[in-house]
Formats: structure tokens, sequence, C-alpha cells
């Protein structure tokens, strides 16, 4: 099969490897967004160690340079474990 990114695929080797270690990223309940995405819509990423997802958590966190001036994101971000 043939596909377009393969860089969003997932490494068959990596298909049964747990990770512990997530950020749980949702919006709060006043975001209009919501009302596409529904009253539950939640996205989780995994990682393998603490420290890698504490750095990912960081970077999420941060206003990046490509938003304007303006904008405010209002998505929340929690970490979480299993």
């Amino acid at each position: 099969m043939n596909y377009c990114h393969k860089h969003n695929l997932v490494a068959q080797s990596l298909i049964n490897i747990k990770k512990k270690f997530g950020i749980r990223v949702t919006l709060p309940t006043t975001d209009t967004l919501r009302n596409i995405l529904g009253e539950n819509w939640d996205q989780i990423h995994w990682y393998k160690n603490e420290a890698e997802r504490d750095l990912a958590f960081n970077k999420m966190a941060e206003h990046h340079g490509y938003y304007r001036n303006t904008d405010a994101p209002t998505q929340v971000l929690e970490k979480i474990s299993r």
C-alpha cells in the first residue's frame, strides 16, 4: 500500500511497547471549539519516560512563534501516568 505521509505511521516495532507517561489535552468548558469537536473531546499523547513527557509538556505549554500576538490558545494540558 502506498502512503502519502509515511512520517505519520507508527513503526511496527513500537506497536506493542506500553508507554506509561502521557499528556491529556482537553478544552475548557467555555471554549467554542467544543461545539465542533464535542463536549468530551480529548487527545492523549504517550511517552516512554517521565523526562520525555515533561519535555513535550513544556513545549506544548509555551506560546509558539507561529501564533499571532492576539491569539490565546485555550488547551488544557494534564500530565498523566498509567
